[in-house]
């Protein structure tokens, strides 16, 4: 999400865009949140989830102008169930400047149209979720993830039982899973780019990235 902009802007604020303004807010960035309902908009102010909030009809670029929404970095399009206002508002952005637009959708047919029209980033909230729980599920080692893209990440697991007292040279990651640890942890503290004698325990933590496929193959701890 290009978080080296401290500015961002979110676009429709039901459910998704309100989480979004939310977590922004508390983390210490800039949101503006817009929204054609007057009613969501003092809502949003009211719980103090944004630090600003207007409402206007983004499917008309004079509004979006005026606004300000064509100097932002990154506009984040949370309009997911209208699918004709979302696609003129992710247009109307790009038309106007907007460096980095990212656009939720709905549908297959709604994301392809949203990147015909410009979105920078496509996303499927229910889709990602969705597979975010099954792998919870079926791999409870995984403690978190940040997906690179839909096919890579970097993720914390759990040191499983048969990687205990190893060093990371004699399990050989890489050729057996095609992953790389990027850091292993204890206590609260992680140990970057750790050397390849560093030996593993069960119950340690270590930061893994590679193929999502290769990362579920990794034992359960």
């Amino acid at each position: 999400m290009r978080l080296q902009s401290r500015q961002f802007a979110v676009i429709g604020l039901g459910r998704f865009g309100r989480a979004v303004c939310m977590t922004l807010h508390h983390l210490g960035y800039e949101v503006l949140g817009v929204d054609s309902d007057e009613r969501r908009v003092a809502q949003i102010l009211t719980d103090q989830a944004a630090a600003h909030a207007i409402q206007l009809d983004s499917t008309e670029p004079s509004a979006l102008k005026e606004a300000g929404l064509f100097e932002f970095d990154t506009v984040i399009v949370a309009i997911g169930n209208y699918i004709q206002e979302s696609i003129i508002t992710t247009l109307n952005l790009k038309d106007g400047g907007v460096r980095y637009v990212i656009a939720k959708a709905s549908t297959d047919v709604h994301g392809k149209l949203l990147k015909k029209v410009g979105a920078d980033h496509v996303i499927f909230p229910e889709y990602e979720m969705g597979c975010a729980l099954a792998r919870s599920l079926t791999k409870p080692s995984v403690l978190d993830r940040f997906e690179i893209d839909p096919d890579h990440s970097i993720v914390e697991v759990a040191i499983p039982a048969e990687f205990d007292g190893k060093t990371i040279v004699d399990l050989d990651l890489r050729k057996r899973y095609g992953i790389n640890i990027l850091a292993v942890g204890r206590d609260g503290r992680f140990d970057i780019n750790p050397s390849p004698v560093t030996r593993l325990h069960k119950g340690w933590l270590m930061v893994v990235i590679g193929a999502n496929k290769c990362i579920d193959q990794l034992p359960v701890g």
